[in-house]
């Protein structure tokens, strides 16, 4: 039988968080509970956790700074992460991201809902390069679609599995224009839940790590009004 997956839910409403993980534990996954951002913190550099749902207002230390910990250590960088708030503001969804979160949920929702997120991101998590295994090269930078591994300069790249799903998807593309719902089909598959936003976030945390200057980029470029695309040359 497989591993079951292992969640950890940082979160301060206790009855939230036995909401939380009675519903993960009916469909197979491993639990475990931390009430505020530090005790959740401790718990994921201690543990071998496959996915993180992460509130954003916690004690001690809010949910956003805990992401900013979690994606700059190497060693658990690439854990997904799911953020749990109660704002709607658009900022927070945004700065979540942009972070590194690989997903959002704005209180209240459904736990059928949140399982069924936690499923799709794991799946993304999971797969991989888009298509077969081989080396990809664009000016300086070495996409390698078997060890999933991006080189700029020689130098690798920390790109989470949806960034490098994303990269991987223009390069093999190059010079042809992708509007945001076809990368969602594309990148995102049958995750029904991601809004079109979130793919101008992942260009931006992309751009941000391969670009020299972010705001004039070489690699992945922009056609105003119509989409985004890879350079056309090698």
């Amino acid at each position: 039988m497989p591993t079951a997956k292992k969640v950890l839910v940082v979160e301060d409403e206790a009855d939230i968080a036995e909401l939380l993980t009675y519903n993960l534990k009916a469909q197979g996954f491993e639990t475990e509970i931390a009430p505020d951002g530090l005790d959740g913190l401790e718990k994921a550099r201690k543990g071998r956790f496959d996915i993180i749902l992460l509130d954003l207002m916690l004690p001690g230390m809010d949910g956003l700074e805990v992401c900013r910990k979690l994606k700059a250590d190497s060693t658990l960088s690439n854990i997904p992460i799911i953020m749990l708030t109660a704002k709607s503001e658009e900022i927070d969804k945004i700065v979540g991201l942009e972070l590194g979160a690989d997903d959002y949920m704005t209180k209240p929702f459904s736990p059928r809902e949140l399982v069924a997120r936690v499923k799709a991101v794991l799946r993304r998590a999971g797969t991989g390069a888009v298509e077969g295994g081989e080396a990809i090269s664009v000016g300086d930078l070495e996409i390698d679609t078997e060890s999933y591994r991006v080189l700029k300069g020689g130098e690798l790249v920390d790109l989470s599995s949806t960034e490098f799903r994303l990269l991987e998807y223009l390069a093999r593309r190059r010079g042809k224009i992708f509007n945001r719902d076809q990368l969602l089909d594309a990148v995102w598959q049958d995750d029904s839940y991601v809004e079109p936003r979130t793919v101008d976030v992942h260009i931006r945390r992309l751009r941000e790590k391969i670009e020299d200057d972010p705001s004039k980029p070489e690699y992945v470029k922009t056609r105003r009004g119509i989409g985004y695309y890879m350079r056309g040359e090698k």
